[in-house]
């Protein structure tokens, strides 16, 4: 019996065979950490729900908290503030902090479509003909900074409009995103699924320009546009490379899942609360989205430029500023990571 035993774990990978030896061999520095995210109930961040759900932090040796903020802005300010070590959140916002001389830095990929929709309400502009009839409107936005806002803002400048010539209105992700159109509190949104999806349903917004698709994101922005991330301060990866790696993985490994995945295992997956009451209709939201998952968290060649061009496009202090790119992302992290999940 024990020769038979022996044989099982010499024949194994070494992985398989001594588990504990690999798990010394790459240390965790910082096993407790937190993440903060803005809308966390957004198929944009579902591969970090999936991540948690399923376990896979904790297979990596971390202890991960996620605090949820009403967008994506919030979340960055609690990076810089301190309460946070890592962000998921977009990319977009590496470029706009290293023009303000902070160092963050992307290391896996978690969308390569930012999945925004922009719609018009059919209560408010029920006789909309262009982008310039919103000008002096209120556009409800997940927060005020965020991707969606951003989003908003390079559509509207295409067409000509400032972002001083509408109002952005913070609604959230959710119930109050869904009541806020509703309600006729905004005359158009920028928001992500299932939210956009339950207002189409309902026949309550007109979509104008859209990100879901690898396609349609072409048309909007002229390239790949890398979206939602995990990204943190340079100094904390040199710092925590090992705990880097571990988050990587995790990750990774949860965009595999995701690629394989049928419909029901992902509604018996998602808490219940992200279905906003209605399983069908997240199911539909969830086909709208899925092409826009990255396969692997590694980071496009093109993407980054695709993101600063976006950006230049209306942001005057991205503009005259001379920003590296190299320094905004790496893929060292999830290419190990891809490795392992191959």
């Amino acid at each position: 019996m024990r020769r038979t035993i022996l044989k099982t774990l010499l024949a194994a990978p070494v992985a398989t065979a001594f588990p504990a030896v690999w798990a010394q061999a790459a240390k965790i520095e910082k096993p407790k950490l937190t993440i903060a995210v803005g809308g966390k109930n957004l198929f944009y961040y579902l591969p970090l729900s999936i991540a948690e759900r399923l376990g896979y932090f904790k297979a990596e040796g971390l202890d991960v908290e996620i605090p949820d903020f009403a967008g994506g802005s919030k979340a960055l300010q609690a990076l810089v503030g301190g309460s946070a070590d890592v962000v998921s959140g977009a990319y977009e916002h590496t470029i706009n902090m290293q023009a303000k001389n902070q160092a963050i830095q992307e290391f896996v990929l978690q969308g390569r479509a930012p999945q925004i929709v922009l719609g018009v309400s059919n209560k408010t502009m029920p006789d909309y003909k262009s982008l310039a009839d919103l000008k002096g409107k209120k556009i409800g936005v997940s927060a005020p900074g965020s991707s969606t806002s951003m989003m908003a803002t390079y559509v509207l400048a295409k067409a000509g409009l400032k972002a001083s010539d509408v109002s952005f209105v913070g609604v959230g992700t959710s119930s109050g995103a869904l009541s806020a159109v509703k309600s006729g509190q905004v005359d158009a949104i920028a928001n992500l699924d299932p939210v956009i999806t339950m207002l189409e349903r309902d026949k309550a917004i007109r979509v104008v320009s859209d990100t879901r698709t690898l396609k349609d994101t072409q048309t909007v922005y002229g390239g790949p546009m890398p979206a939602a991330c995990l990204y943190a301060p340079a100094k904390f990866l040199a710092e925590n490379p090992n705990t880097a790696q571990a988050l990587a993985n995790a990750m990774v490994r949860a965009l595999r899942w995701l690629q394989k995945t049928g419909p029901s295992e992902l509604v018996k997956t998602v808490p219940e609360s992200y279905l906003l009451g209605d399983r069908s209709l997240y199911l539909e939201a969830w086909q709208h989205v899925k092409e826009a998952m990255s396969p692997d968290g590694i980071m496009p060649d093109a993407g980054p430029a695709t993101a600063l061009k976006m950006l230049q496009t209306f942001e005057a202090s991205i503009a005259d500023k001379k920003i590296d790119l190299s320094k905004t992302y790496t893929n060292a992290f999830a290419k190990k990571a891809a490795a392992k999940y191959a």
